[in-house]
């Protein structure tokens, strides 16, 4: 193993239990049935699995701090949710598991204990680094939850864990203003309707153009009342790659971070913008989300914290989750990505015109960011 800067403390996250999530068997993300052959549920195991290996068998897993999860409380849940839905939760949880909300979010028996723990498991990683315990954290967590609404889920997420986890490091913990940047390839609708109207937290989503949900995630949706300005979509057409990502980050989200001024970041991390996923169309590599994660790391002077979200790549998310905890703690392992150069060197890297005029239409957007009481 090789520094290739001064090593951070990086927390670690995860849980067996996490594992258990039971998504039962689908047709990729609908209901199985009629013409749809059973198949494994697309939001399984695997890659979170493969992910934890690869980690493992990297050596770096042992200069990880390893924080234990503890589950969210039902007052921590109330805090972003409705009593009613958290009672439905537990309710279908109690039973054989059910539906979340969408028709696409099923949980098997005692669903709502491991969905806890993931909700839990975002607030453990944002305590310790917010408490100094360590300088920044990876949560993998599963369920996911950046499409969790306050009434329902949606999306394969249950309880929109980065909320929650925000509201304690608000209520409990002294934060003030906190950043939210979200690349999973999908938009993050949950996390923006809960924050639309409060200027305390910045919400930026990049992801690809009406890919999920159909309807949310435009330039247009720039938050509400109070919170006008604070909400910011960089909707990117498919088949956005590297460079496109970073011009991006460049022209949107640093400056936007810069004009807020947060106290706090917390990543949405999805994995799934990467180029081998099914549920996505744009062609990230895992050098990618290095860069990215670099990007931040140095704006924050190393404070971040980062959360699992989507990633359905069974052979690809483990070397992208990786590169992400390789970033975060400053060290490269042996470990080399053997799909790397076949994403870097198989076109819709470069910026093309259409990338260029998408984000010149988000950096139009930055201007209407504000520090909270600035």
């Amino acid at each position: 193993m090789t520094d290739v800067q001064t090593g951070a403390r990086t927390g670690w996250v995860s849980h067996e239990r996490y594992l258990w999530h039971d998504t039962g068997s689908a047709a990729g993300f609908l209901p199985a049935g009629g013409w749809l052959e059973p198949l494994a549920h697309v939001e399984s195991v695997a890659t979170k699995r493969r992910f934890l290996n690869l980690v493992v068998v990297s050596g770096l897993l042992a200069d990880l701090t390893e924080l234990a999860p503890v589950p969210a409380t039902r007052q921590q849940l109330l805090a972003v949710h409705t009593s009613g839905y958290v009672e439905r939760i537990a309710e279908l949880s109690a039973g054989r598991g059910g539906d979340a909300g969408d028709g696409t979010t099923p949980f098997g028996h005692g669903g709502i204990e491991i969905a806890q723990l993931a909700a839990g498991g975002a607030i453990t990683a944002v305590h310790g680094v917010v408490t100094g315990v360590v300088d920044n954290a990876y949560a993998l967590v599963r369920p996911p939850g950046h499409h969790a609404l306050p009434d329902r889920g949606m999306g394969f997420c249950i309880f929109n864990n980065i909320a929650i986890a925000i509201r304690h490091a608000q209520s409990e913990l002294g934060m003030g203003r906190v950043a939210v940047v979200d690349w999973d390839v999908h938009h993050g609708n949950g996390t923006q309707t809960i924050f639309y109207e409060d200027p305390s937290v910045l919400v930026i989503s990049v992801h690809q153009d009406r890919c999920f949900p159909l309807d949310s995630g435009t330039l247009g949706e720039r938050g509400a009342g109070a919170g006008h300005g604070a909400t910011i979509n960089v909707p990117l057409p498919p088949g956005s790659g590297h460079e496109a990502y970073a011009d991006v980050f460049r022209r949107v989200v640093m400056p936007a971070l810069e004009r807020f001024e947060p106290e706090l970041i917390v990543v949405a991390c999805g994995l799934d913008a990467n180029g081998f996923d099914p549920m996505g169309r744009m062609l990230l590599h895992s050098d990618s989300y290095r860069a990215l994660t670099d990007g931040l790391l140095e704006f924050t002077d190393g404070r971040l914290v980062v959360i699992h979200e989507g990633g359905y790549s069974d052979f690809y998310v483990p070397f992208c989750g990786l590169a992400v905890l390789e970033s975060l703690g400053g060290r490269r392992t042996a470990v080399e990505d053997p799909y790397l150069q076949d994403l870097v060197h198989g076109g819709g890297q470069k910026l093309s015109d259409q990338q260029r005029r998408a984000v010149d239409a988000a950096s139009a957007l930055v201007v209407d960011v504000r520090r909270p009481g600035g």
